[in-house]
């Protein structure tokens, strides 16, 4: 039987292995943790352009690969590459630990992994146009209601005939076919105007533009190769370089929504972790729900809602707390605020909304010190051991240990150089789908035409022949052509349908479900 003082000693042991396995984020009156098996309950940064949110992303990634989290972000500024060497020679960062008290501070590297769309700051990173599906498609090409219905009707034929959408080829091969073969499709998937898939085909030339079809193609990002630790047990950094991805918005923000899909849908259920499989950070959040449509917003909830059983933490990062539809921000649960300036009625608007979102400190009007934080300072909330929103206390944020800024262009080079998915995702490879399927029916019902033609002149000459007396030849009538749609059926498994199941599934967002 276990007498008072064992149990005092279990007790004891147990919270030292709790505090050592906690992310000590800031310091103020008191130092304040994140709780490591709290932290796939969400969280939000929030702040003005230049009150530390980026330094605070920073601090929060290298909290998560010190317990062994991986970690994926978007670097919109080049900022944050320079984790990869340690800090020092940074004044600002010398004074701020003196100011804290840090003993012990050691600097340090990280292990990073750059990741890029367009491939030249990091590996490249694809897709394909199945994967992503017609409902984030839609939101990337800024489709109306009813031309993204016909862009769904256009999936649909696609995956029905075992058709795989691979690059923007293929896209742009199955509108082509869609359109001139539409009277066929009516009656079993309805109607398919022509304008609307010129719509379609104009935006696609748009995106192309933009440089977004270098997105889609293969090999395509396998999600798991995201979850990586180094030889030492911490959780590798993946940092996806947004400086030119930033320029298109929608492309950026349509991209995060992809891969926050691909972690829902490939993870399974895990309940609530020790501590989070992997923390997805997305910075300038805002941008994901500007004119998204109200089905989409409505899907966004429901994955932000069920990927924490699923050990993924998603931390929001935004100028107010009003970017974030009241729905999605009732589940951010781990909150800092950076200051707010109230420059305007509309200013004091968000500074008393921002106040209210928090469990109030009597020592404090949380609403006039949002105002009066200085840089790294903020007013910081996290989740108790019973999930509950801490009361909120003004801090510092704990200074970085990796570098501050970007990092020298020779080392990142070195560190694509030696990436362990440097062969895998280098360079793109181009196999056969739907654009090669429909140009090789393409020129078979071309050479059929032309023997139908040859043997119509042949029988025209011999009944000519006849008619003079001359001996004529019979001939066998050939069996008659197969049509569009059997032809398809034919030979949609032969050519395609082995590399794909023979039902397709798409799960909440849209995107491809592999089996």
């Amino acid at each position: 039987m276990l007498n008072y003082e064992t149990i005092e000693i279990n007790k004891r042991v147990k919270e030292v292995s709790i505090l050592d396995s906690n992310l000590f984020i800031a310091r103020g009156e008191h130092d304040l943790y994140l709780l490591a098996n709290m932290a796939n309950r969400h969280g939000l940064i929030t702040g003005a352009t230049g009150t530390g949110k980026t330094i605070t992303l920073q601090v929060l990634a290298e909290a998560f690969s010190s317990i062994g989290t991986p970690v994926f972000l978007s670097d919109i500024k080049g900022d944050l590459s320079g984790m990869v060497e340690a800090g020092g020679n940074n004044p600002k960062i010398a004074e701020r630990i003196a100011q804290l008290g840090l003993k012990g501070f050691q600097y340090r590297a990280f292990p990073v992994h750059y990741w890029d769309v367009f491939g030249k700051q990091g590996l490249p990173v694809r897709t394909t146009v199945s994967e992503m599906g017609p409902l984030l498609l839609a939101r990337l090409l800024n489709l109306t209601e009813i031309q993204s219905g016909v862009l769904n009707l256009v999936f649909r034929i696609a995956d029905d005939q075992g058709l795989l959408l691979l690059d923007l080829k293929d896209l742009k091969s199955m509108l082509v076919y869609v359109a001139e073969n539409a009277s066929q499709f009516t009656i079993e998937y309805g109607t398919m105007s022509k304008q609307s898939i010129g719509a379609i085909q104009r935006a696609l030339l748009v995106l192309e533009e933009q440089g977004g079809d270098m997105f889609f193609g293969e090999p395509a990002l396998d999600i798991k190769d995201l979850f990586q630790t180094d030889a030492d047990g911490m959780g590798v950094i993946n940092i996806l370089e947004c400086t030119q991805l930033f320029q298109s918005p929608t492309l950026y923000s349509t991209f995060m929504l992809w891969l926050l899909s691909e972690l829902f849908e490939e993870l399974p259920e895990v309940g609530d972790p020790e501590k989070p499989k992997m923390v997805f950070f997305f910075d300038e959040a805002h941008l994901l729900f500007n004119d998204a449509p109200k089905v989409l917003i409505e899907r966004i909830e429901q994955v932000v809602r069920l990927i924490r059983s699923k050990g993924i933490g998603i931390y929001f990062i935004s100028q107010n707390p009003a970017d974030i539809p009241d729905r999605i921000l009732g589940q951010l649960g781990n909150r800092v605020q950076h200051a707010l300036r109230a420059y305007t009625p509309g200013d004091q608007k968000a500074i008393k909304a921002a106040g209210q979102t928090f469990r109030q400190n009597p020592a404090f009007d949380v609403e006039k010190v949002i105002t009066e934080l200085g840089v790294g300072e903020a007013l910081v909330s996290f989740l108790d051991e019973k999930g509950r929103p801490s009361v909120v206390e003004k801090a510092f944020i704990l200074p970085p240990r990796s570098m501050v800024g970007p990092a020298p262009e020779a080392r990142k080079n070195q560190e694509l150089e030696r990436s362990p998915w440097r062969g895998k995702y280098l360079h793109s490879v181009d196999r056969d789908s739907a654009y090669e399927f429909l140009q090789d029916k393409m020129d078979r019902e071309k050479k059929a035409a032309q023997a139908e033609e040859a043997r119509n002149r042949s029988a025209r000459r011999g009944k000519y022949e006849d008619t003079y007396g001359k001996p004529s030849t019979t001939r066998k009538r050939g069996r008659k052509a197969d049509s569009t749609m059997e032809k398809m059926a034919k030979t949609a498994v032969n050519t395609v349908g082995r590399q794909v199941a023979r039902e397709l599934v798409r799960g909440l967002l849209g995107s491809f479900l592999r089996k």
